[in-house]
């Protein structure tokens, strides 16, 4: 079984959040054939096609690790309905200059989480409209919606919720059988 390089974006900047911890807990029940990467966003300067002529060092660094990657694997918060804004600028910084992104026909999995009843469905489905957008093919089921995802670690950060902990697990064996499918067309 070949390995394949996930790329992996929060969309929540705290190195404690909840979103983090929900990533953490899904890379690490993911099958052993997928090598995870966290690309870190919070040092992207917002997108200007003006500064492409000496693009930041960070805009290179970002599209050099993305650029390395079979997968993505998408982790985002809601913030009033939607994507945190810099999660919503890392695709565009990515998807730049024109005819060069780094996206473009990369499987990908999303995953939302909430403190509310809702798990993020509105940042979900958003996220979901600009990949498309940028041509990122994104699992279809199932659908990652972490709802009340605050109660769901202790103290250490570890996701301490069983059925959770099925589901992720469920959900990191689809994305992988997804990513291989779509490698092989």
């Amino acid at each position: 079984m070949s390995q394949i390089k996930v790329s992996v974006l929060v969309g929540s900047l705290r190195q404690q959040s909840v979103t983090r911890k929900v990533a953490r807990a899904f890379v690490g029940v993911a099958p052993a054939n997928l090598v995870f990467s966290y690309v870190e966003i919070g040092d992207l300067p917002l997108y200007n096609e003006e500064l492409e002529g000496q693009a930041p060092a960070s805009w290179v660094r970002f599209r050099t690790e993305v650029g390395k990657s079979d997968a993505l694997l998408f982790f985002t918060p809601e913030f009033n309905r939607g994507i945190p804004g810099a999660l919503k600028n890392a695709i565009d910084v990515g998807s730049r200059p024109w005819g060069k992104g780094v996206w473009a026909g990369k499987p990908a999995g999303v995953v939302s989480q909430s403190y509310g009843g809702l798990g993020g469905m509105a940042a979900h489905h958003q996220l979901r409209q600009v990949l498309f957008g940028v041509s990122v093919p994104a699992l279809p089921q199932p659908e990652a919606y972490i709802a009340n995802a605050g109660s769901l670690f202790d103290e250490q950060g570890n996701l301490n919720n069983a059925s959770t902990k099925e589901f992720a697990t469920g959900f990191m064996n689809a994305f992988d059988a997804w990513v291989t499918q779509q490698r092989r067309k």
